[in-house]
């Protein structure tokens, strides 16, 4: 049965109130050879709810599902165990549905939330602040060049080659609109570009930006990029785009870093076919009035009791416009509670175990797939992610690994076309997740993969 609310008599009255004769005079402003002129060909004019749910369900199990199959993506994006009371704490009521906490005598539970969160974020980057939360990581990493260029006065950006390629891609949109010189390279398979960063760096640098650890999975001591910035008069802005990484290793922040932003999706966030994720973003103390976003803080009322509120609030929706720092809007909140849950559930300890295992289960994989004649491994140092290269194009290779129901991690010719240097390039992922299964059936798949690809 079709849901039709209105009777013609309901439409004669409504199209007498506004003058109009008829619904076509409804669209009258738009081209007649614009205009559909009867049914649109191969598609039926309606179908029954359980039709529509049949023919889609049959359209989805054509898809590889990451829970069903041995699964080595990353490139930003990881898969990770997220406890199933994550998901049934943020669908309560009063955070499901809660909006932006203008009201802080109505929302004191979500802000206390994000103040927790900031609290979290600010020690997982090793930041003096945190704000509470942004769109995703690749925003947040613009909105910190855009606050570098602020507190500087300066438009020139040093982007190392190891920062994700779609964060570039971001940058160097917004620096249409802003005027913003960003400086940018290709990265090398076998060499990161510290050398060019140190030399690029000058008194009309606003910032370095280098991603920690980088889009190759590649750990760097960044504390003589660091020392560079600021001596000449540059910030240091370190991208984590797997917070995991950091109950492992070093906080970018204890490196000299003034700005740390991220994505903080492998926390409590699940891939989710792409979003909506979670940016994280933190930051000294003595740049906090030219941080994006907004920042939940801690007071007192009246009656000496502790209470939450909005303390920096520097948006458009909030200021002046020529004050704000940022149109951001939102801050993701239901993600940003996710995260926060499920930081609280693992702790301090449990988040070191849980990186540990990542990088046992990195280590093991990756001495399993280099014993593979002509598999070599390109990263001195690594945490959970590595690159392989591959005696052929590695792009293929991913699409004969998903015919072999493996999904074998992200070729580097997706991620940088065109560059021939790097088409042999495999980043390979692996998390908690992973079982010594998955890696015995990647690493039998990967063989056999390159053994017919020689013999064709």
């Amino acid at each position: 049965m079709r849901y039709l609310p209105l009777t013609d008599t309901d439409r004669q009255a409504m199209l007498a109130t506004i003058g109009a004769a008829s619904i076509d005079d409804l669209f009258i402003d738009v081209p007649e050879e614009a205009r559909l002129k009867g049914p649109i060909a191969g598609l039926p004019m309606h179908a029954s709810e359980m039709a529509v749910e049949r023919h889609f369900s049959a359209m989805a199990r054509k898809n590889m599902a990451a829970a069903h199959h041995p699964f080595f993506l990353g490139a930003g994006a990881y898969k990770h165990h997220v406890p199933a009371s994550v998901d049934h704490l943020i669908q309560r009521g009063e955070f499901l549905t809660a909006y932006t906490p203008y009201q802080p005598e109505i929302a004191q539970g979500t802000l206390q939330m994000l103040f927790e969160f900031q609290t979290q974020v600010a020690r997982l980057l090793g930041c003096d602040v945190a704000n509470a939360s942004m769109y995703d990581g690749s925003t947040a990493c613009w909105e910190a060049i855009g606050m570098a260029g602020r507190v500087t006065k300066r438009s020139k950006a040093v982007i190392s080659s190891g920062l994700h390629p779609h964060y570039v891609s971001v940058a160097k949109t917004m620096a249409r609109f802003t005027g913003d010189t960003l400086d940018t390279a290709s990265p090398e398979i076998d060499k990161t570009d510290t050398n060019r960063l140190l030399a690029s760096i000058d008194d009309e640098s606003s910032c370095v930006v280098v991603q920690y650890p980088d889009i190759l999975g590649r750990i760097e001591d960044l504390s003589a990029i660091a020392e560079k910035a600021h001596e000449n008069g540059a910030l240091l802005i370190a991208v984590v785009t797997e917070p995991v990484a950091l109950g492992a290793i070093k906080a970018p922040g204890e490196m000299g870093a003034d700005i740390v932003v991220g994505e903080g999706q492998s926390l409590g966030v699940g891939l989710q076919f792409g979003g909506p994720y979670v940016g994280l973003f933190a930051c000294k103390e003595k740049f906090v009035r030219q941080m994006p976003g907004r920042l939940c803080g801690q007071t007192v009322d009246a009656e000496g009791k502790r209470g939450f509120v909005l303390t920096l609030s520097t948006r458009e929706q909030h200021i002046r416009r020529e004050k704000a720092t940022s149109n951001i809007c939102t801050n993701s909140g239901l993600c940003a509670l996710a995260f926060s849950i499920h930081m609280s559930l693992l702790g301090e300890r449990g988040l070191r175990d849980l990186a540990a295992l990542n990088h046992a289960n990195a280590v093991q994989a990756s001495e399993r797939l280099t014993q593979i004649p002509g598999v070599t491994l390109v990263n001195d140092s690594f945490f959970n992610e590595f690159t392989l290269k591959l005696p052929v194009n590695a792009r293929d290779v991913v699409h004969k690994l998903a015919a072999k129901r493996v999904l074998g991690g992200v070729s580097l010719g997706r991620l940088y076309p065109g560059e021939a240097t790097l088409e042999n390039g495999l980043l390979v992922a692996v998390t908690e997740v992973v079982s010594e299964e998955d890696i015995e059936t990647f690493a039998t798949a990967l063989q056999k993969t390159l053994v017919e690809g020689v013999g064709a």
